[in-house]
């Protein structure tokens, strides 16, 4: 647990966990624990059970903003896309009129983040280090977008000129993360949408019309992801329609061996048969005859077919 009182964006680590109950003569404390630390907090700071049994219990949480007297609890989810898998980190926040507590159980990049943008816009307020908290956390759902349109566009281009049957598993998981995803990105709008519109004492009536902006941004990367979705589906049509013409493409050169095979068969089975007498049987240059035209058959029917852009 790191203890530190912000002003103006300038940090000072605070040794002392009872100094943080009364309110500073400026500035706030922050104060970033685990859910361990729980077991301390929450007698100090009179965190409300419920709130305290969602940080610790293994489900996944959905995002969420509760009201209860004297501390605000919110649960929003930090995203990560790492070996093409898409990770979701629960962040959950108690804030309070002179703190703010973030609680998590893995690190997570937006907090560390922050801290210059702390310092540049001189916070001094546990509200506004919630605004651009959850202002960070948003727009790094953009760039993880980016980084799903490039592996879709990737994976599109790899299906159309080389399809594989490993691609099909492909397209199922990121599709399957991608709806997952979209699961999350409703709630955590509504959660912005609570901060944005909802008379709420502990955070300034100013600084809730710059939640609308991130509000906005929220319906965007929904918005995106909706696109995603539609495109993951006609990527499975692509490769449907890609292993068809691949099939299609095989089957027309085997049934055209086929064919030009079908009158050599035909000749060879001729001289195959055990009669006495076959034509050009004791013919000196009968063998050789016989080779070159079937070699001058095969090789026609060849470039007829070529011709006809049948191979």
């Amino acid at each position: 647990m790191k203890i530190r009182m912000v002003n103006n964006g300038v940090f000072a680590p605070v040794e002392d966990l009872q100094a943080t109950l009364a309110p500073p003569l400026e500035g706030f404390y922050w104060i970033d624990a685990d859910v361990e630390d729980l077991a301390v907090l929450q007698p100090l700071f009179g965190l409300h059970d419920l709130a305290v049994e969602d940080c610790l219990s293994e489900e996944e949480q959905r995002p969420k903003i509760e009201l209860y007297e004297g501390h605000y609890f919110i649960v929003i989810n930090s995203i990560r896309f790492d070996d093409e898998e898409i990770f979701l980190r629960a962040l959950n926040i108690f804030l309070g009129r002179h703190y703010i507590i973030t609680v998590t159980k893995q690190k997570i990049n937006e907090l560390r983040s922050l801290k210059p943008i702390l310092w540049e816009q001189d916070v001094n307020r546990p509200d506004r280090f919630l605004y651009h908290l959850v202002d960070l956390v948003v727009d790094n759902y953009f760039l993880v977008g980016d980084r799903i349109e490039a592996r879709i566009e990737s994976l599109e281009e790899d299906i159309l000129m080389h399809t594989k049957k490993s691609h099909l598993g492909e397209i199922i998981g990121l599709r399957s993360e991608i709806l997952w995803l979209k699961k999350v990105l409703g709630p955590q709008r509504d959660v912005i949408a609570t901060l944005n519109k909802k008379d709420l004492r502990l955070i300034d009536d100013q600084l809730q019309k710059y939640f609308s902006d991130i509000y906005e941004n929220a319906v965007k990367i929904t918005e995106t992801f909706d696109t995603y979705r539609d495109l993951m589906a006609n990527l499975r049509e692509a490769y449907q329609s890609s292993l068809s013409s691949r099939a299609n493409e095989i089957m027309r050169v085997f049934t055209a061996l086929t064919t030009i095979f079908m009158p050599l068969t035909f000749i060879t089975g001729i001289y195959g048969m055990n009669f006495a007498h076959l034509p050009g049987e004791h013919f000196y240059y009968g063998f050789y005859l016989i080779m070159g035209f079937m070699l001058m058959l095969g090789g026609g029917m060849l470039f007829l077919f070529r011709k006809k852009e049948w191979l």
